[in-house]
């Protein structure tokens, strides 16, 4: 039996980080982007960025767009068949998301604790929050979840503590670090522990390099993506952990501070990730020990 040859731009997007790339470049605005980019979306350092970048032009799938000094990269338009085929089409352009009927939905979900006018605020700040950082990938989604999570902690802060402690990590993106702690103690604690995360400085998404160390441990962070910091968020947490953000979470009476002095992840090779991933797990075992009174070991 002849053996089967596998075809060039298959076996370079085997690479998970390549196929990323690929899929980044195609969905960006203009279909074009810049390694300098690309690498503050993934979480990597530009070289190894520019590394994948070279294996992808070399095989064709891309190609390069000098202008100046600024080095652009696109899709080979001869090759965009063959990158649907293996990465699947874009998402398609929609009509503007249907905001009325998601507040319809909402205020049935929360009848009796808010009224309509109130989640329709909370759901226009939200909006604006998660657009306000520039190109919003999910808005219409993200912007529901956001808006349920804000309803919940300030529903949470009319009614009193009902029993179960809240854990809020702040990082300044809400890209890494405070993902890492967040996807951990859910996993530890289950529904023990209501958990929260938000960024002083929100990025887009969260590093492909941060959902491989979790996933390496078994570990999902499901739907979660970066989110704004609001006090709804802080009010509601019994406990306020924060990490590099500095002085921008704001202080409340009432509730525990933390402040975990965490290597940053940005840019850091995953072995350094790993290494940042165990001293946070170490660190939410101590913290889940003293909210529900038995370690995990």
């Amino acid at each position: 039996m002849d053996s089967v040859v596998e075809a060039p731009a298959l076996a370079v997007l085997a690479d998970p980080t390549r196929a990323r790339i690929v899929q980044l470049i195609r969905d960006a605005d203009g279909g074009r982007a810049m390694v300098s980019r690309l690498a503050e979306q993934l979480g990597l350092r530009q070289p190894t960025v520019s590394h994948h970048m070279a294996a992808l032009h070399a095989e064709g799938l891309v190609v390069r767009q000098p202008e100046g000094r600024r080095v652009w990269y696109s899709i080979n338009p001869d090759e965009a068949d063959r990158v649907t085929a293996l990465l699947g089409a874009p998402a398609l352009a929609t009509e503007e998301p249907d905001w009325a009927r998601m507040v319809d939905d909402l205020a049935a979900r929360y009848q009796g604790v808010f009224n309509r006018e109130t989640v329709a605020r909370f759901l226009t700040d939200s909006r604006d929050l998660l657009a306000g950082r520039g190109t919003a990938p999910l808005l219409a989604s993200r912007t529901a979840a956001f808006t349920a999570s804000r309803l919940d902690d300030l529903r949470r802060t009319e009614e009193g503590p009902a029993g179960t402690p809240s854990v809020l990590f702040v990082c300044v993106q809400n890209a890494g670090r405070s993902q890492l702690a967040a996807g951990i103690l859910r996993q530890l604690a289950g529904d023990r522990v209501m958990v929260r995360t938000a960024g002083s400085a929100p990025a887009a998404e969260v590093r492909t390099a941060i959902v491989t160390a979790l996933d390496e441990i078994g570990v999902t962070l499901g739907g979660e993506f970066p989110k704004p910091l609001t006090d709804e968020a802080v009010k509601a947490a019994d406990v306020v952990v924060t990490m590099g953000c500095g002085d921008a979470c704001p202080v409340y009476p009432g509730r525990r501070y933390l402040d975990w002095n965490l290597a940053d992840p940005v840019g850091q090779p995953l072995s350094v990730i790993r290494e940042i991933r165990d001293d946070i797990d170490n660190r939410v075992r101590t913290l889940l020990a003293e909210l529900v009174g038995t370690r995990v070991t």
